[in-house]
This record gives C-alpha cells, sequence and structure tokens, in this order.
C-alpha cells in the first residue's frame, strides 16, 4: 500500500527579536526547539516532511512573513530534559512579496476560525489548505485594495 502524499499546513509563531525570518534565511534551516505546550508538541508531532509552514514574526510584527517547509518530522527535543518534548526541522521556502498582518487576517471572514485568532498563544498550529491558500494570496499579492 503506497503511502499519502497529501500535504499537511501549519503556522509556527516566533518573536523576531529572538529569531527572525531573516535569521531563519540566513541559517538555510532550523530545529524548531524548545515548544513546551502540550498542544503546540501535539502539533509539532503531527508535521511530516513535505508539509507547508507559514512562519509568523509575534511581538513586535504581528504578521506572516514567509513560507517554510518541514525537512524533518519529529524527534526528541535535544533541548528538553524530558523526552515527552519534540522538535522539527524547517527550512525557508520564500518571504511573502507583502507581510500578511494580524489585522488583516481578523478582518478576513475565511480566516475567522484560525487558531491565531481563537488561540493566540499557541506557538505551533495546523490550517486547512484554504486558510493557508488565502494567507498566502493575501502575502503575494501586489497591494490591491478589497
Amino acid at each position: 500500500m503506497k503511502k499519502s502524499t497529501k500535504h499537511h499546513y501549519w503556522m509556527v509563531k516566533q518573536e523576531p527579536e529572538t529569531y527572525s525570518w531573516d535569521d531563519f534565511v540566513k541559517d538555510g534551516s532550523t530545529d524548531w526547539t524548545g515548544v513546551r505546550n502540550y498542544q503546540a508538541r501535539n502539533n509539532l508531532k503531527g508535521m511530516k516532511v513535505g508539509d507547508r509552514v507559514l512562519f509568523y514574526h509575534s511581538g513586535k510584527g504581528k504578521e506572516v512573513v514567509g513560507l517554510a517547509e518541514v525537512v524533518k518530522s519529529a524527534y526528541a527535543d535535544p533541548t528538553a530534559d524530558d523526552p515527552q518534548w519534540v522538535a522539527v526541522d524547517l527550512k525557508p521556502v520564500k518571504p511573502l512579496a507583502n507581510p500578511v498582518q494580524l489585522a488583516a487576517i481578523r478582518y478576513d471572514k475565511r480566516l475567522s476560525q484560525l487558531p491565531l485568532i481563537r488561540q493566540s498563544q499557541l506557538s505551533v498550529m495546523p490550517l486547512t489548505k484554504e486558510e493557508f491558500d488565502v494567507i498566502v494570496g493575501m502575502g503575494n499579492s501586489k497591494g490591491r485594495k478589497r
């Protein structure tokens, strides 16, 4: 039986003062470590190689700034003393032409169920393909007005 190649979609949040998109691009890839929330951990465990990821600047930026991809699925987080915590490896794919502000996400009815809005403290969250595509579309638009 052939394994499914269906990709899943995610968003990871990071404060740009701690680790920005530019840092990520400069590094070429990173291990996504240090997650200590059970729901976020379970989301990390759900990530598979090839899954698409939106990179969100929390804190100062509050905007989706780029697209990334999972290059290594969940493994024991080397920064944790407890083996229940996991990490994944991500690589940057490309920046969005225009960062998508949290305010724009809040005002788009198609994104009303987004965990970013409903559970704002969650650092790793699943997205539907539709939510992912809407945000990418917003980020790649040529600044047109709605």
